[in-house]
């Protein structure tokens, strides 16, 4: 028997991406799971590949919503903010627009979801935010999405020694590049700007991983079920690259 048989998970940004495949994992795990976005149709996608998932339509940069999100799908044991998106301009052409956009989706979404999450725990609990090694080090022409990641991390560690004492742990996990349509939008602007190919924009973004690949979603779906795995208790306000050495 898992030890997520009759665990309720939560995860945003669940219709694509790394988010698709939490949701994969947490289910063939035998957790019953909730995905959360903005768009139904890419949830639902998923939800009828995992039979028995549940949908719940959400906008984690507004309050009222976040807390309708967590209404909606009732008690849950585990929590994954994994909601995010990234815009890349120079910093001297990043609009104000720009910077609170990227606040609000990476920092003020996790901050509200992982609030709200924490609020609903009633025993053991895992927080968990889906950051990137942009929350570790500095990236060229990723400035908000790079602050707003860093955010999350000082989130984690801070908020892990408010709960240390509980039955709860908090952590973030920081994936290089990983092989998803995120991604591929950013090989479609290094294209567009820089006139390179397809492979050749797709070689710089893995050139940042010491094994020169791109991090696939599985990945990160196992590191986020060791954290809820027995043995892992003493892991809080950690953030875990999953970047192939990269630093």
């Amino acid at each position: 028997m898992s030890a997520l048989a009759g665990k309720r998970v939560l995860i945003t940004g669940g219709g694509t991406g790394a988010g698709a495949d939490l949701a994969r994992g947490f289910h063939e795990a035998g957790a019953e799971v909730v995905i959360t976005g903005r768009r139904e149709g890419p949830l639902q996608v998923v939800a009828e590949r995992l039979k028995g998932t549940r949908v719940v339509t959400a906008d984690v940069t507004d309050e009222a919503s976040v807390k309708a999100m967590f209404d909606k799908a009732g008690p849950v044991d585990v929590v994954i903010a994994n909601a995010g998106a990234s815009t890349s301009a120079p910093f001297h052409r990043t609009t104000l627009e720009d910077w609170n956009a990227m606040l609000a989706v990476n920092l003020t979404g996790v901050f509200l979801t992982l609030r709200e999450g924490l609020r609903q725990f009633t025993g053991w609990g895992r927080l968990i935010s889906v950051a990137s090694t942009a929350g570790l080090k500095g990236y060229a022409y990723v400035t908000p999405y790079a602050a707003a990641k860093h955010g999350v991390v000082g989130l984690t560690r801070a908020l892990a020694l408010e709960v240390a004492r509980k039955p709860v742990t908090v952590n973030a996990l920081c994936p290089g590049f990983l092989d998803t349509e995120m991604t591929e939008r950013s090989v479609a602007n290094i294209m567009e700007k820089t006139g390179k190919s397809h492979d050749e924009a797709l070689a710089a973004l893995s050139a940042t991983n010491p094994q020169r690949r791109l991090i696939r979603p599985e990945e990160v779906t196992a590191a986020a079920l060791w954290l809820c795995a027995p043995g892992a208790e003493g892991i809080n306000g950690q953030a875990i690259a999953i970047a192939g050495g990269e630093t």
